[in-house]
C-alpha cells in the first residue's frame, strides 16, 4: 500500500458536520467487516441495518397508540429499493406505498398482501392499475380520467376497486398533483353513482417541506370531508397524510455552525452553495416526534386536536414515511483509489461515482461527514489533519462525491475506506447509474448477532 504525502492547512477545511453517534453502525465499522467486503466486491457498496427499520416503525406505531388514534404505517418504497425493507414490512404487518408496476411486483413477491399496499403517483400505467385492482390494493386517484380507468377495470372482478381521492393542497395551487374542490366534488358523485364497483375509502395528500401546521390543517379539513362523503353513502373512513417526516442527522450546534461558517473557499474549485441548497440536516422534531406534534395540533377552524377529531369521526390515519423509517438504517462505503494535492488540500478519488450518493440530483451535497476507515479501524486524531474533497472514478469534472474540503483526522491512503453515514433514505439509489459500465454498488444486509456482525446480499430482483 502506498502513501501520498499531502500537506494541507487547517484553514482550508470546511467546518465539520459529524453525524449523530450511532453505536450500531460504529460496531460495524470497528468489526473489520467493511474492509473484507470492500476487497470482496472490489468496489463501492452499501450496508443496511434492518433492526433500525423495525425500531423506527415501532416508534410511529407507539405514537399512534399513545394518541388513541387508529392508524397504519406504509413504507414509501421509493426511498430505497432494497428488498429487506419490504421483507420487514411483511414480517411486521406494515404496509408499503408503491408508484410503479415494478414496485408493486416487488412488494407482492416479498410477502406483502395486496390489501396492505397503497398505490400513488400521477397518471398511473394501465398495468399498474390492473394489478392493483385485482390484488385489492388502495389506489390514490389523481384525476377524473384515472378514476374512470380504475372503474373500467372492475368489470369481471370479484371485488370493488378501492380508492382514495388525492386532494390538491390549498397552499400549493400550482401543484400538478391532486384534485381541486370542483374536481373532488365530481369524483365523489361518480363514486356514489358507481355503487358496488368502487369502495371510496377516503382522501390523501402530499405536502412539500416539513411544516407541521399545514399538515394538521389539511388533515382536519379532510376529516370534515370524510363526514360529508359519508352522507353520499360512501365509506370515507381514512385519510393519508403521506410522508414528510424529517430526519435529524446532526446536532443543532454543528448544523448551525456549519451554515454560519461555510463559504465558497471551503469547496473544491470554489463551488458555491447557499443554505437553501441543502437538506435541513438538523431538525428539532424528527421522525415519530413529528407525528406526535401534528396529532397534538388543533387544525384551523376546529376546537380540538387532530387526534381528537380523528377519534371522534372514526377516521383511520395513514402514514407513508420513507426517509424516517430508514433513519440510521444504512451507510455507503467507497474505497480510496488515489490521493493528490491541489492548492493546499487533498483531492481523493474513490471507486465509484457521485451518482451513488444521490443528493447531487438536487444540485446539492450530502453533508454529514464521512468516516475515514483504515485497516485497523476508524481513524482518530485532531479534527482537521487533512482537508479533502472526494471525486468519483469517472471522466467528468462534475463527478464530485463531496465538493467540500472535509476535515479528516488522518492522512488518507490508497485502500482506505470512506464511510458516509445514514444514507439509506433516498441517497443510495435515487440517482444511480452504471455510467462507464461501472457496476451499481451492491447492498449488503448486516444482521445483528451477539458476536461479529453477519452479512448477506439483499434479495432485490
Amino acid at each position: 500500500m502506498t502513501t501520498t504525502a499531502v500537506t494541507t492547512s487547517r484553514a482550508a477545511a470546511a467546518p465539520p458536520l459529524p453525524a449523530h453517534p450511532d453505536p450500531q453502525a460504529a460496531a460495524v465499522l470497528a468489526s473489520g467487516l467493511l474492509q473484507e467486503l470492500s476487497y470482496a466486491f472490489d468496489g463501492p457498496f452499501h450496508f443496511l441495518l434492518p433492526d433500525r427499520f423495525d425500531t423506527n416503525l415501532a416508534a410511529f406505531r407507539a405514537v399512534l397508540a399513545e394518541a388513541g388514534v387508529a392508524g397504519r404505517v406504509y413504507y414509501a418504497k421509493k426511498a430505497n429499493k432494497a428488498a429487506v425493507w419490504v421483507e420487514r414490512c411483511a414480517a411486521t404487518g406494515a404496509g408499503v406505498d408503491v408508484a410503479s408496476a415494478g414496485e408493486l411486483r416487488e412488494a407482492l413477491a416479498h410477502g406483502v398482501r395486496g390489501e396492505d399496499i397503497t398505490v400513488t403517483g400521477p397518471a398511473k400505467h394501465e398495468q399498474l392499475l390492473r394489478v392493483a385492482v385485482l390484488q385489492g390494493s388502495l389506489v390514490a386517484v389523481d384525476s377524473h380520467g384515472e378514476l374512470e380507468r380504475v372503474l373500467a377495470l372492475t368489470g369481471g372482478t370479484a371485488r370493488p376497486a378501492r380508492v382514495l381521492l388525492r386532494r390538491l393542497p390549498p397552499d400549493q395551487p400550482h401543484s400538478r398533483f391532486g384534485l381541486d374542490e370542483e374536481e373532488t366534488a365530481a369524483a365523489l358523485r361518480r363514486c356514489a353513482a358507481a355503487g358496488p364497483a368502487v369502495s371510496m375509502e377516503g382522501f390523501s395528500f402530499h405536502l412539500s417541506g416539513y411544516a407541521l401546521r399545514p399538515r394538521a390543517d389539511l388533515a382536519g379539513r379532510l376529516v370534515d370531508e370524510c363526514r360529508a362523503a359519508r352522507a353520499l353513502g360512501l365509506r370515507a373512513d381514512r385519510i393519508s397524510v403521506g410522508g414528510g417526516f424529517a430526519v435529524d442527522y446532526a446536532a443543532a450546534d454543528d448544523w448551525h455552525g456549519f451554515l454560519a461558517e461555510q463559504r465558497p473557499e471551503h469547496y473544491h474549485a470554489g463551488k458555491a452553495f447557499t443554505a437553501g441548497d441543502f437538506y435541513p440536516y438538523h431538525s428539532p422534531l424528527a421522525g415519530a416526534d413529528v407525528l406526535r406534534a401534528v396529532l397534538a395540533t388543533t387544525p384551523e377552524g376546529h376546537s380540538a386536536s387532530l387526534a381528537r377529531l380523528l377519534r371522534d369521526a372514526g377516521v383511520t390515519l395513514m402514514l407513508e414515511p420513507g426517509r424516517a423509517l430508514l433513519d440510521r438504517a444504512g451507510a455507503t462505503v467507497f474505497r480510496v483509489r488515489g490521493v493528490k494535492e491541489r492548492d493546499g488540500y487533498a483531492v481523493l478519488t474513490v471507486d465509484g461515482s457521485s451518482l451513488s450518493l444521490s443528493e447531487q440530483w438536487f444540485n446539492s451535497e450530502y453533508l454529514p461527514d464521512p468516516v475515514l476507515l483504515t485497516e485497523t479501524g476508524p481513524a482518530r486524531g485532531p479534527a482537521a489533519v487533512v482537508a479533502a474533497c472526494v471525486g468519483g472514478a469517472t471522466c467528468l469534472e462534475s463527478d464530485m462525491v463531496t465538493w467540500r474540503k472535509v476535515p479528516l483526522p488522518a492522512r488518507p491512503r490508497e485502500g482506505d475506506l470512506l464511510v458516509y453515514p445514514n444514507t439509506a433514505g433516498y441517497q443510495m439509489d435515487s440517482n444511480e447509474s452504471p455510467f462507464h459500465d461501472l457496476p451499481l454498488p451492491p447492498k449488503v444486509v448486516v444482521d445483528r448477532t451477539a458476536g461479529r456482525p453477519r452479512w448477506r446480499l439483499d434479495r432485490h430482483a
